[in-house]
């Protein structure tokens, strides 16, 4: 099977196959719905190479993840590919596991695939790398970091609003005895969390022991080390507030084995509202970032910053994802 017969089938040219497949704006939409369907029946497979040679677009986007073993990231994928999908591309996925050398050969990947744009969901990005794909006019987008430029977007997360919701709540509870168990504070997400809790226990002119402050590793061992610890120490707080829900989980699961309870002895709040925390014992409260909404803002601003034009690519946008609080379970008063 090929393309003159998909042609002859819609009644069109070969030229127009083409475009259709290469999803030129020429093709009227009545057109190019017939020539899908002539597709279809025929079980027509195009060649992908030969498209990417005669178009110059690989119709391939680099998505690059940190820990493909936190379900944020995979739920981050899913919706990356399904926005993909939609608008007839495909998606390489590459995860870095927070290994600079790792995040260096994925770099290299992509550009020897050609991909027509990369959304790196990682804080954790060298310049050099990032010289390496807009040197090549590939559009970038990142979460969290950097600056918008030509071809380069960001998705900015509100983390400190977030948080700040977080612990007026916890607050409002009657608690005053704070700990946190941050992530590695050489992400900058993890950093600007833990800034947040700085700053909203100055505001309301609470004081935290340094025993209560712990850094964790965003897993849920670190979260059941770093609680088993707080616990250890004596300095007992009536709240928890952790970096990601992981840490939150494993945390549950140290107060537990000290014969504590949750909520009614320590309350936990977690963060990124992840498909499991709302199946714990108790359910966790935590604050809610939607995976779909920057997994689609970040497809729509590399899809926008190539299709517009893809010899200079244009300038970049900052996007804002709000976070939002989700009240289940392992938040209550304080105890006293």
């Amino acid at each position: 099977m090929n393309i003159k017969a998909v042609a002859l089938r819609a009644g069109v040219s070969t030229a127009t196959v083409s475009r259709t497949i290469n999803g030129s704006a020429k093709v009227t939409a009545r057109t190019a719905a017939r020539v899908r369907a002539a597709i279809q029946d025929l079980n027509f497979l195009p060649d992908t190479n030969a498209r990417a040679l005669g178009s110059g677009r690989s119709r391939l986007y680099g998505l690059i993840i940190s820990d493909i073993t936190n379900p944020f990231f995979p739920e981050i994928a899913k919706a990356f590919e399904d926005a993909a999908v939609e608008h007839g591309q495909e998606v390489l996925m590459a995860n870095t596991n927070y290994d600079p050398i790792r995040m260096e050969n994925c770099v290299r990947r992509m550009l020897q695939r050609k991909v027509d744009g990369v959304a790196i969901m990682t804080s954790e990005m060298d310049d050099k790398l990032v010289e390496m794909l807009s040197g090549r006019k590939i559009p970038i987008v990142f979460l969290d970091a950097g600056q918008p430029g030509p071809g380069i977007s960001v998705v900015r997360i509100d983390y400190a609003g977030g948080v700040d919701s977080g612990m007026d709540h916890l607050i409002g509870l009657g608690h005053r005895r704070f700990a946190c168990i941050s992530g590695p504070l050489h992400l900058a997400s993890a950093l600007t969390r833990f800034r947040a809790f700085n700053e909203s226990i100055a505001r309301n002119h609470l004081v935290t022991h340094q025993a209560l402050i712990r850094e964790g590793n965003h897993h849920v061992d670190g979260g059941h080390d770093a609680m088993a610890k707080i616990l250890k120490s004596g300095a007992r707080p009536t709240a928890v507030m952790a970096s990601n829900d992981l840490t939150a989980i494993g945390a549950m699961g140290a107060i537990y084995e000290y014969g504590l309870r949750v909520p009614e002895d320590i309350s936990i709040l977690g963060y990124d509202d992840i498909q499991l925390s709302a199946f714990t014992r108790p359910a966790l409260t935590t604050i809610s970032l939607s995976r779909d909404e920057i997994a689609r803002t970040a497809f729509r601003a590399l899809f926008r910053t190539y299709s517009q034009n893809p010899i200079e690519p244009v300038q970049g946008e900052e996007h804002l994802v709000r976070s939002r609080l989700v009240l289940r379970k392992s938040t209550g008063p304080a105890c006293s």
